[in-house]
Order: structure tokens, then sequence, then C-alpha cells
């Protein structure tokens, strides 16, 4: 079975083509990424409409591209997976409507994926895949949420931001420090030339005693320190300043991390979304992990991104598993606003 995975959520369009065979694990097949930060540097930041649009002249090309890469003809795809949500409501559109178009063409079923199950279930496609049942970290964007993942469609939500995602407060710290966008992996380049522990920045709810975030109290303490410092902040204290907020993101992820496996019992970490490809936070989770005798997996670096290959993935697995059929109805509706605690099994 070949299953086509179209995402187009935010700021980045991508295909992917996997094949399924019986209960294996999905291999993928070829896929292709277009991004759009050059476009929207200028603005310091994602413009919807300026997404949608070139989400528009991206994604048929692209499915062209990954077809010939993949050797195969779109007469061969079984299945057409897209990203149903969450996500900037327009740009959901484009990806939704040229699925199912696309499909409808072909006369092949659809499946809409969440895409932060995608995000979730992409170290699959790792060279060292985990297995069921393990503790689930995402930080993807807008969204940190520590999850239980017994299988595919058997999420049980352990703890999640109730105000500024990691993502956001990377973002909008390197924003404040005038570092541009994307923030999140230019503050990550300025830390590596900083002390992290040059300034004393809080950690929200580090000592809670709940697994849930708080990283909205950390961004006003980095305004703060920044207006201390004046308008001539020299480039070594910027630096520090980068470094000791990174290690105050880090410190949080980590220790509620851990604090999740003890919980649930369980030995074994993934973590997934854009913030996972930190170099901070997978050298400390990788030690944290260590000294608790537990693993921890990752997507690789090229998929801890928006991607195609992980929409697929999560639509051949979905349906592997008998979690959710493929659809022949095309019409089609998208949710920017969509819980990922809600995606259970179809005959839940």
């Amino acid at each position: 079975m070949n299953v086509l995975g179209i995402e187009s959520s935010c700021d980045e369009t991508g295909v992917a083509l996997v094949e399924s065979v019986g209960q294996g694990t999905p291999a993928l097949l070829a896929h292709a990424l277009h991004t759009q930060i050059d476009m929207h540097q200028a603005y310091g930041g994602v413009v919807p409409e300026l997404a949608s649009r070139d989400h528009i002249r991206r994604v048929v090309p692209l499915v062209r591209q990954v077809m010939a890469s993949a050797g195969r003809s779109l007469a061969d795809i079984d299945v057409v997976a897209y990203t149903q949500g969450p996500g900037l409501a327009g740009a959901l559109l484009v990806g939704a409507g040229v699925a199912c178009a696309l499909a409808a063409s072909l006369g092949k079923p659809t499946l809409a994926i969440h895409h932060l199950e995608g995000h979730l279930l992409s170290p699959f496609l790792s060279a060292d895949p985990p297995s069921f049942p393990f503790v689930a970290l995402l930080v993807s964007g807008g969204h940190t949420q520590l999850m239980r993942v017994d299988g595919v469609a058997q999420y049980e939500l352990l703890g999640e931001t109730i105000d500024d995602a990691a993502g956001e407060a990377f973002d909008k710290s390197a924003k404040l420090m005038g570092l541009g966008y994307p923030g999140g992996p230019a503050l990550a380049r300025l830390a590596e030339f900083g002390d992290p522990a040059a300034f004393d920045l809080p950690r929200p709810l580090l000592h809670s005693g709940n697994l849930d975030f708080s990283f909205a109290g950390l961004k006003t303490a980095v305004r703060t320190r920044l207006g201390k410092l004046g308008a001539n902040v020299c480039q070594q204290d910027l630096a520090h300043l980068a470094a000791s907020t990174q290690q105050a993101i880090v410190d949080v992820l980590v220790r509620k991390s851990v604090a999740a496996l003890r919980d649930t019992g369980l030995d074994r970490l993934v973590v997934a979304g854009g913030v996972g490809a930190n170099a901070a936070l997978r050298s400390q989770l990788n030690e944290a992990c260590r000294r608790r005798g537990a693993r921890v997996h990752y997507p690789e670096l090229a998929l801890c991104t928006d991607n195609g290959a992980m929409i697929a993935l999560a639509a051949a697995l979905r349906l592997q598993s008998g979690a959710q059929a493929a659809s022949d109805d095309y019409a089609f509706t998208v949710r920017p606003r969509w819980p990922l605690a809600e995606v259970v099994r179809a005959s839940a």
C-alpha cells in the first residue's frame, strides 16, 4: 500500500510517499519539502495569507517531484493523507483541498491526519525507532505536551502548557533580543557563545508537582533583563542571556520528562517536534535518561520540522492498526484548533 502525505499547516509545504507492507514499519520512499522562511523573514514571523498562497504554488510541483523520486506514478497511490489540523486555517485548506481533489481524480480514498500525531510518530522513521509503550514529549511550535502512548491512536495526556509553549518561549525571547525569524534556531546558535549560568532566570512550574508547563513568565523575565542591560547591550551579554534562556527551557523540559517516566513506570521516551532538534535539549535528555536507565528516541533531524513524511507515516500506521479507515467522501473540513487528546480509536 502506497500512502501519499501532504502537510501544509503553517510555513512548510511537505509531500512524501511511504510504502506499507503487512504490519511492518512503513518505508519512506521519497519526500520533498519547501520552507517559507526566506519569505517571512522580512515580517518577523509567519504571515498567514502569504503562507497560504505559497502552499498553492508549491504543493503540486512537490507531488510530481516525490512521485518521480520514488519511481512511482500517480496510479500507484492507494491513499492520499493530509493534515486536517491544527494550524493556520488557510494553509490547511490548501493541503486538504489538493489532497481530496487528487484522490477524487484517481478514485482513491483519503485520510485526515492530526499534525501533532504526525510529529509523535515520526521517530518510527528513524534509524533507532521506538516501540510501544512510551512517554512522548511533544515540543512543536505552540504546543508543549507530555503524553503516554500505548499504541497508535492510544494516547493519554499527562501534562501540557498552560500558556506559552517551549517553542514560543524560544521564538519570543529571540525576537526580544533582536535575533530575527525563525527565532529558536537563532537563539540556540547565539547560546553556544554564552554562559548558561550568567543570568538567574525563572523555571516556571519546575517544582509544581504535576506535569504541566508554563513559559510566559520566562519571556517576561527576559524582557525585564534586557531592560536592565540597556539599549546598548554588548554582544557577549546577549549571548549569555540567550544561553541562560535556553538553559531555563531545557531544565524544565528535562525535569518534567523524567518525572513523566517515573510516574508512568515506563523506560522509553520519544521526543518530537521542532524544538526536539535543539542540541542542548538532546544532550541533557540523553544524560538524564542514561542515569535513569531509560531509552530516548528522536526523529531524524530532517524530520523534526513540519514535513509530509510524518503525515504519510501516521496515516499508514493508523490504517495498519485499524484505528481509522480511509474515506471515499471527498468533502473536507479543517480543524485549526484540535487537541491531540481527541485523537482516539474510531471505535471508542
